[in-house]
């Protein structure tokens, strides 16, 4: 039907996996999508200790949180223990004089102290930042934790070792930064132990000032860079944080029959875990086991560790952390008994999922749940909450992301021939901390968060079937001939194409005749294809097979804004403190060109570790 407005509207119904979900869609006269679900949000807490507090009330022994100890055990901190720490923390908090404009600043990994510490500031209205610890042990280049501090202008920091970040705390900030640790102190500033705030009484301050948090009270900081590279303070209030949540519980249902059990090892200054994960536990009186693993094939071994002990119910990672895991676990039935036998749902995000990965871990799920476990993915932003888009059944291949969570409105926009993504919802930020003119650029005129991402159709005209990320606005570009090339889509094509042997690209080609690529490996596949050789790289096996996937995937390409014609593989990894991957594992692609602006060259000019594609029967 139309509208008195002029907008086309339709209602349509999406299969979830936990019931159909009813999608309004409206098409307006100027081209742009209106689409939501039909039903309305219900309410949540107005804070997230609140909903600690409640589960410490009605069971104070559940288990909160658990992170191995020096003898490689595990420390665990229930919720009635728990509890007990934050109003601490909250009081001594209070009394050393911090605020929203002297907030408490986190230099840690993943910990209880630095979990109790971030929810201390926040049951009495303290907003926290925690940083990646690399921002300050990165050397004598401390240019992102300089500019933080200068944004935020912190009246403590927290640093759980501090002779770790001693130099970079000394170095960048004032000596009126009070230093909180559980080892070590300063000999410039005012160090506080831990244990010592754990020791404070709560005081009536310390109840009145959490009894007037409230959803628009600023519950943290959380920074992003994108492809400018320089640290934004995204605002996180206590209402996001919550309806966030609230969005959550109603996606994957299933989280309101049980407690979940959550393994993570994604680190919280990131969205993904420090919002999503660590809440979702909170919320539903879950369990957090901290995984002090990386996907990495250095720290893998301990991922599998925690694995094989402790067995989640719901689980993420980033595809190459999965690769890992398939590896162990195709051939270590044990730790396959173990990971499946409670789990419910598997999600992926921070990168593309190739389809070789998915069907190696759809087989292994299959085999070990009858009828497999939904293998889930979805999109969000820092300034998002982060969760805005979702699916919780179960798809025949990656890719899809989904439709609009309960609570959230998606905006479709046309720009340079795509549809530019544009979010309304109760858990999109305020804005940028102290920074009025980023956030007015960061909204559309109807208030709309302009996430930059473009999406399209999983099918064509139908909202209802989910959508396909369909790239980074920002990372697309045009060849010389002037077409555009969207390089989200090439990069998951490409990596889709070389069948595993790598876990992703970076398209060069801007203003030049065709494309090229730069290649992240798969050490562990292209080493097994080497027969384990030391240069897998030089081996004729991983040569030969590198060579026939970029031809074939040239080959099946419809024009030259779809086709590599040559590629190279990146033999350094990629740097987090130079910009080129971020704390969840995704490539920014721009970054990389920037840094390695002569391999990038290079794949024109040529050489021996250039592969060229013969995709017409020559090269």
């Amino acid at each position: 039907m139309v509208s008195s407005g002029g907008m086309m509207q339709g209602d349509l119904t999406q299969a979830a996996g936990d019931g159909a979900v009813p999608l309004s869609s409206e098409q307006r006269a100027d081209g742009s999508i209106l689409i939501r679900q039909m039903a309305g949000l219900q309410g949540w807490p107005r804070c997230i200790t609140e909903r600690f507090m409640h589960w410490a009330q009605v069971d104070p022994d559940r288990l909160w949180m658990a992170e191995r100890g020096a003898d490689g055990g595990w420390v665990r901190v229930t919720y009635g223990q728990g509890a007990k720490a934050i109003r601490a923390i909250g009081a001594a908090l209070l009394e050393q004089g911090l605020s929203v404009e002297r907030p408490l600043l986190i230099l840690s990994g993943n910990s209880l102290s630095h979990a109790l510490m971030a929810l201390g500031a926040q049951h009495v209205g303290i907003p926290s930042a925690a940083l990646s610890p690399a921002y300050a042990l990165s050397g004598e280049d401390r240019g992102k934790l300089s500019q933080v501090v200068a944004q935020l202008t912190p009246g403590m920091v927290f640093a759980d070792h501090a002779a770790r970040f001693l130099p970079a705390i000394d170095a960048v900030m004032a000596a009126d930064v009070v230093l909180v640790s559980q080892t070590g102190a300063s000999a410039h500033r005012t160090t506080l132990s831990y244990d010592a705030l754990l020791a404070t009484p709560p005081t009536a301050a310390s109840d009145a000032a959490h009894a007037a948090v409230g959803p628009d009270t600023v519950a943290k900081f959380l920074f992003t860079s994108g492809t400018t590279g320089s640290p934004k303070a995204v605002v996180q209030t206590h209402g996001m944080l919550c309806s966030n949540q609230a969005m959550v519980a109603e996606a994957y249902a299933f989280l309101k029959d049980e407690p979940p059990v959550l393994v993570d090892w994604a680190p919280w200054n990131h969205t993904a875990s420090g919002n999503k994960v660590f809440n979702m536990a909170i919320y539903h009186g879950g369990t957090y086991y901290i995984d002090d693993g990386r996907p990495t094939p250095s720290d893998i071994a301990k991922t599998i560790r925690t694995l094989q002990e402790i067995a989640p119910t719901w689980y993420f990672n980033v595809p190459v952390g999965y690769q890992f895991l398939l590896d162990a676990m195709e051939t270590d039935e044990a730790l396959a008994n173990t990971f499946f036998s409670r789990l419910r749902m598997l999600m992926y995000a921070g990168a593309g999922m190739s389809q070789p990965v998915w069907d190696r871990l759809a087989a292994v799920a299959a085999r070990k749940v009858p009828g497999g476990v939904p293998i889930v993915s979805g999109l969000g932003a820092t300034e998002t909450g982060p969760f805005a888009l979702y699916y919780s059944d179960k798809k025949d291949r990656p890719g899809n992301i989904g439709v609009p969570a309960l609570g959230v409105t998606l905006k479709l926009v046309p720009q340079e021939g795509k549809l530019e993504a544009r979010l309304k919802s109760p858990s999109i930020t305020p804005g940028y901390w102290r920074n009025p003119a980023l956030t007015a650029a960061a909204f559309d005129e109807e208030g709309f968060y302009k996430l930059g991402d473009a999406l399209r159709y999983a099918v064509p005209g139908d909202p209802s079937a989910g959508f396909i990320f369909d790239g980074r606005l920002a990372e697309n570009f045009k060849l010389a001939t002037g077409t555009w090339v969207a390089v989200g889509a090439l990069r998951a094509a490409l990596v889709n194409a070389m069948g595993g042997l790598i876990s992703d690209a970076v398209i060069a080609g801007e203003e030049r005749n065709d494309l090229r690529a730069l290649l992240v490996p798969n050490w562990v596949a292209l080493r097994e294809l080497a027969g384990g050789a030391e240069d897998a790289l030089a081996h004729p096996s991983v040569q030969a097979a590198l060579s026939e996937r970029l031809s074939a995937h040239a080959r099946t390409a419809t024009g030259s804004a779809t086709r590599v014609v040559a590629a190279r593989v990146l033999e350094e990894p990629l740097s987090f403190d130079l910009g080129e991957v971020t704390d969840k594992g995704s490539v920014n692609q721009r970054a990389v060109l920037r840094e390695r602006a002569d391999l990038a060259a290079s794949l024109w000019s040529g050489g021996p570790k250039v592969i060229l594609a013969d995709w017409k029967g020559r090269t």
